[in-house]
């Protein structure tokens, strides 16, 4: 049988790389101008290779009972890493799915096809356009992976932007973003004083170095209007093999302290990374 060979193609916000894991048969790591973007096993949709992937696959294992389908809203695409991780630990659910590169779609259909019975409709459209189009009420879980290079978007850091996700939520309904900053996380913490203007409930998972502002590295919030199972989190995100820590409470307002909420006028995305920042793993 021969190998599998790297597929390069130029997409619309860079080179895209999908990079065959010698170790796993059918797996591959999407890079996109050298950043990693997503880790895909088309024969076991439910690994997930990428620690803050794992981080936001214990959120969905925690948004529901076991096994219960949801109705998912993700901001960012890539290799639909996530989708198919819900479609296969939730069958049954209803996933829609905002990319704006186009033609890295259109290089994931090709190499990296989705199973006909998803449940996932992918569309090549902006994400805040498309999360402010969607119908109010309409979701359970609404994930934002939203990535330009290796950095967040100005546009979904802001106030409006985190109305607009309160608003296409159902009341129970949980918000979860891969964010990423390094000390004094001036970015990280103005996301947590944003988002607490429009939810009640917050949380953060990184791991403790993190944290403690001794590296550059991601950390996934997760907003809600109600209380969350951060004990069922904590467990999982503390069994993995690079543990985190899941903060919220007064912790977490210790750790904000004086930051401010950003308007539209004045968001900035999140702070380039140091080389090498990002560990695959």
């Amino acid at each position: 049988m021969n190998e599998p060979i790297p597929v390069i193609r130029a997409v619309d916000h860079g080179t895209a790389r999908l990079l065959p894991d010698v170790d796993r048969e059918r797996a591959w790591l999407l890079t996109v101008d050298d950043a990693p973007q997503s880790y895909v096993d088309l024969d076991a949709p439910e690994h997930l290779e990428f620690e803050y992937a794992r981080r936001l696959g214990h959120v969905v294992d925690c948004a529901a009972a076991p096994g219960a389908p949801l109705d998912v809203l993700h901001l960012g695409g890539g290799g639909l890493t996530l989708p198919r991780y819900v479609a296969a630990t939730r069958p049954g659910s209803r996933q829609e799915v905002a990319e704006a590169d186009g033609a890295l779609l259109e290089l994931v259909a090709a190499h990296l096809p989705l199973p006909a019975d998803s449940g996932v409709t992918v569309h090549a459209a902006d994400a805040r356009a498309r999360l402010e189009a969607t119908a109010p009420g309409s979701v359970d879980l609404l994930v934002a992976d939203v990535f330009g290079g290796s950095r967040v978007p100005a546009h979904l850091t802001s106030v409006p932007y985190a109305r607009a996700a309160a608003r296409a939520l159902r009341r129970d309904g949980i918000y979860a973003a891969n964010l990423a900053d390094g000390p004094p996380f001036g970015f990280l913490r103005s996301q947590l004083a944003t988002f607490a203007t429009v939810f009640g409930e917050l949380t953060l998972i990184a791991e403790p170095g993190v944290l403690r502002g001794r590296r550059f590295g991601n950390a996934v919030l997760v907003a809600s209007r109600v209380p969350l199972d951060t004990a069922a989190l904590a467990r999982r995100c503390a069994a993995d093999a690079f543990p985190a820590r899941v903060e919220h409470g007064a912790a977490l307002a210790a750790f904000t302290r004086d930051a401010r909420p950003v308007g539209d006028e004045d968001a900035v995305a999140s702070p380039e990374p140091p080389e090498g920042a990002f560990r695959i793993g």
